[in-house]
């Protein structure tokens, strides 16, 4: 499908205009919960996630039966500042893996039921160094975001986005600071495994970075801080909204991608939910900020959408448990 933006003046435009729940099918799911064989509140937040996840469906008794996990892929020109324990041709080779079924994410897409794809962007030409300068111009951001945007499948019901990228959680601390304050030491962690020296480094950088890119536009901070991986996420969360797509959000980097979002207008990330706290110490700090409790903690530092795509067997769980349940009338059963 063809984005409907061509500037970040025009995907802002899109933001503003995205839809909204259907509120009376989330009444309706509402009212068939309080039904259902169980004492109230019985199922803690499986309720509420059939329930948010029926308003975005726009049925009372929905069913979750197409999911859809793509992973985005970018390089990063940040990392000759010597940010990553990994070079930048890990990038390419990873991909290489997700294409023949060998990642972590294959197997837990499989396991869902998931459709995969992967779209590698741009890799032989990484973004700018944004200690230097932007890491996007502004016809680069847009073209990432439209990557993002064109690759959800609009038959999907879940959408869950990771990605892959040496220096990424470089992108994710400085956009997380840029966006949200603190020190640079707040927001810089060890990401793939650097060592001290390289997370001294990687705290200078982030620092350097958002002193040098001052700004309240969150799409500025995307665009002067991101990756490409890190904006295709943002465009295809973006589209999932337009679709009615409900989003599992993944660990660090994902999260930044949407809080870019969130930053920009205000209930963008309505239809998302937080598959699960990653061991990415700032990853906490940014689920704060965008106002997001993880569904899943298992301690998970991998990206590629893993925790979001674990996370899609629990809202499974709660649909089936929603829309399959009896109700007491339907049981026989005295309700109270």
């Amino acid at each position: 499908m063809t984005a409907p933006f061509t500037s970040l003046a025009t995907f802002r435009d899109t933001l503003a205009a995205a839809p909204g729940p259907d509120t009376a099918a989330a009444a309706g799911a509402e009212a068939r919960n309080g039904q259902l064989t169980k004492p109230p509140g019985a199922l803690g937040r499986l309720e509420d996630l059939a329930i948010w996840y029926a308003g975005w469906r726009g049925t009372d008794r929905p069913s979750v039966d197409a999911p859809q996990v793509i992973i985005f892929a970018g390089n990063h020109g940040v990392c000759a500042q010597g940010v990553s324990a990994f070079p930048a041709e890990v990038t390419a080779q990873m991909v290489a893996n997700f294409q023949h079924g060998g990642a972590a994410i294959n197997q837990l897409s499989k396991a869902v039921g998931a459709q995969m794809d992967v779209h590698a962007l741009d890799l032989d030409t990484p973004t700018a160094d944004f200690t230097q300068g932007p890491a996007m111009s502004e016809a680069e951001v847009v073209a990432a975001l439209t990557t993002g945007w064109q690759a959800v499948n609009p038959g999907a019901d879940v959408l869950v986005v990771g990605e892959m990228g040496i220096g990424n959680t470089t992108s994710a601390a400085a956009i997380g600071h840029a966006l949200f304050g603190g020190e640079a030491a707040d927001w810089a962690g060890r990401g793939t495994g650097v060592d001290d020296a390289g997370l001294a480094r990687k705290t200078d950088v982030v620092a350097r970075a958002v002193a040098l890119h001052q700004t309240d536009d969150a799409l500025a901070v995307l665009r002067c801080l991101g990756g490409r991986e890190v904006a295709a996420m943002a465009g295809a969360i973006a589209a999932a909204r337009h679709h009615r797509i409900p989003v599992i959000l993944d660990g660090f980097i994902c999260s930044a991608a949407a809080a870019t979002l969130a930053q920009t207008q205000p209930g963008a990330l309505d239809h998302t939910v937080a598959g699960h706290l990653s061991a990415e110490g700032a990853h906490q700090c940014l689920l704060d900020a965008i106002g997001k409790a993880p569904l899943l903690s298992l301690g998970l530092r991998l990206g590629e959408g893993s925790g979001g795509a674990l996370a899609i067997n629990i809202l499974k769980g709660a649909v089936a448990c929603h829309s399959g349940m009896a109700t007491f009338a339907e049981a026989g059963v005295a309700d109270g």
